[in-house]
C-alpha cells in the first residue's frame, strides 16, 4: 500500500493530503494541535461535499478520499510512510526542528520533503541524518486545483530520490518542473517584478492602482492585475516572500521590497481577507476607474513585461531551470497568459535589451541591469525557442 505522511493541517497540508488521497494513497495528516486536525476534517468534508454537488466527484470517490486520510497527533505515527511532506510555517529553524525529530521515526527508504516556497532546501536537509533522502516539493495554493509542482533537489539529494519524487508527484496528476535550490526557486523568483515593478511605478506617482492593473490585464491578457493579485494573496504573505527573497539574494536591489506594501501589512490592510488593501472591499466603497490612455497604459505594461522577461532570462543564465520549465512554471503556477521566454522571442530580443538599457540609463540602478544572456543572444542572433 502506498503511504504518505503530511506534516501540518493548515490549508496547504490539507490540500496536499486531499490530492494524495484522491490518487489512492493512504495518508496520515499530522498536526500537534488537535483543534487544527478537527478544522482540517471539517474543511475537507465541506470541500468534498461541494465537489460532489457539482458533479466533480462521485459519492463513492468522496468516501474513498475520506477513508484514505487519517488524522494523527503523534509524529511517530508517520513511521511507515514512503514519502513525508512538511507543510508548516515558513520558518527555517522550525522546519529544521521537524526534520531532526523525523530522524528517529522514519525508515531508511522514506523520502522527506519540504513544501517551502523560498527557503533553502539544502539548509533544511542538513538537519536530517540522511540528507540524501531530502528534497523540496513545492505545491501551489490551492493544491488540489493548481497543476504545477516545483521539485527542488538539495545539493545532498540523491538521483534516485529525485527520480522517485518526480514519479510520485506526476502520478498525482501534477505537472512537474525541476528547479535549482536558490531563493524563490522558479515562480517566486521570476514573478517578483510583477509585484515589485508595479509598486515602483505606483511609488513614483506614474499611475494609480486601478490604472496599473488595467494596463496589465488589457494589454497583457493577465487574469488579475498585480495589485488585485497582491490583495488576493495577502499583503502580509506577499511582502514576507519578497523580503525573504531580497535577504536571501544578499539584498540584490532587483528584489527590493516596497515601503508601500510594508506599511499596508503593518496597518493590517492585508487585502481581501481583511476587507481592505490596495482596494476597499466594502460593498459600499466607491470604485475608482482606471485611466485609459494608450501611451500611459503601454508605458506601464512594457516596463513590467520587460522586467519579467529579464528575470526569466536571468534564471536561464544562472541555470535555475530550463527555458521550457520556466515558461511552463509561469503558465501553470501563476496563470500567466503565455511563457515569458516565448514572449521574449515574439517581441524580439533586441527590444528587450533596448528597453532594459533605457531603464538603466534613466535610473542608474543595478535593479535595471540587463541579463548577460540577453546581450549574448542578441549578438549571436539567437532565440529561446
Amino acid at each position: 500500500m502506498k503511504r504518505v505522511g503530511i506534516i501540518g493541517a493548515g490549508t496547504m497540508g490539507t490540500g496536499i493530503a486531499q490530492v494524495a488521497a484522491t490518487y489512492g494513497y493512504r495518508v496520515k495528516l499530522y498536526d500537534a494541535k488537535a483543534s487544527a486536525l478537527e478544522h482540517a476534517k471539517d474543511s475537507l468534508r465541506s470541500i468534498l461535499a461541494r465537489l460532489m454537488e457539482k458533479g466533480k466527484i462521485t459519492p463513492s470517490a468522496r468516501l474513498d478520499i475520506l477513508t484514505n486520510i487519517s488524522f494523527v497527533t503523534r509524529l511517530g505515527d508517520l513511521e511507515d510512510s514512503e514519502l513525508i511532506i512538511e507543510a508548516i510555517v515558513e520558518d527555517l529553524n522550525v522546519k529544521k526542528g521537524i526534520f531532526t525529530e523525523l530522524d528517529n521515526c522514519v525508515s531508511n527508504n522514506c523520502i522527506v520533503a519540504s513544501n517551502t516556497s523560498s527557503l533553502s532546501i539544502s539548509s533544511i536537509a542538513s538537519a536530517f541524518k540522511r540528507p540524501d533522502r531530502c528534497i523540496g516539493i513545492h505545491f501551489f495554493n490551492p493544491a488540489p486545483l493548481m497543476r504545477l509542482v516545483e521539485i527542488i533537489p538539495a545539493v545532498q539529494t540523491s538521483i534516485e530520490v529525485i527520480s522517485k519524487a518526480e514519479k510520485i508527484i506526476q502520478s498525482w496528476g501534477k505537472t512537474v518542473v525541476r528547479a535549482k535550490d536558490t531563493p524563490g526557486f522558479i515562480v517566486n523568483r521570476v514573478a517578483r517584478p510583477f509585484y515589485g515593478e508595479a509598486l515602483r511605478i505606483y511609488d513614483e506617482g506614474i499611475a494609480d492602482v486601478p490604472t496599473i492593473d488595467y494596463s496589465l490585464k488589457k494589454l497583457g491578457g493577465f487574469k488579475m492585475g498585480p495589485f488585485e493579485l497582491m490583495d488576493f494573496i495577502g499583503n502580509d504573505v506577499n511582502y514576507a516572500v519578497t523580503e525573504s527573497v531580497f535577504n536571501a539574494f544578499f539584498c540584490d536591489p532587483r528584489y527590493k521590497p516596497s515601503f508601500t506594501q510594508k506599511r499596508l501589512a503593518e496597518a493590517g490592510f492585508l487585502g481581501r481577507k481583511s476587507g481592505k488593501g490596495y482596494y476597499n472591499y466594502d460593498e459600499n466603497a466607491p470604485v475608482k476607474e482606471p485611466i485609459k490612455d494608450k501611451k500611459l497604459n503601454d508605458q506601464i505594461f512594457n516596463r513590467i513585461l520587460v522586467m519579467l522577461i529579464n528575470e526569466a532570462a536571468d534564471a536561464v543564465f544562472w541555470n535555475i531551470a530550463s527555458s521550457s520549465d520556466i515558461d511552463l512554471a509561469m503558465i501553470k503556477g501563476v496563470n500567466y497568459p503565455k511563457g515569458l521566454l516565448q514572449w521574449a522571442d515574439e517581441v524580439g530580443i533586441n527590444w528587450v535589451v533596448e528597453e532594459m538599457d533605457k531603464l538603466f540609463d534613466r535610473y542608474r540602478e543595478e535593479r535595471y541591469r540587463c541579463s548577460p544572456i540577453l546581450r549574448d543572444m542578441l549578438k549571436d542572433n539567437k532565440t529561446f525557442f
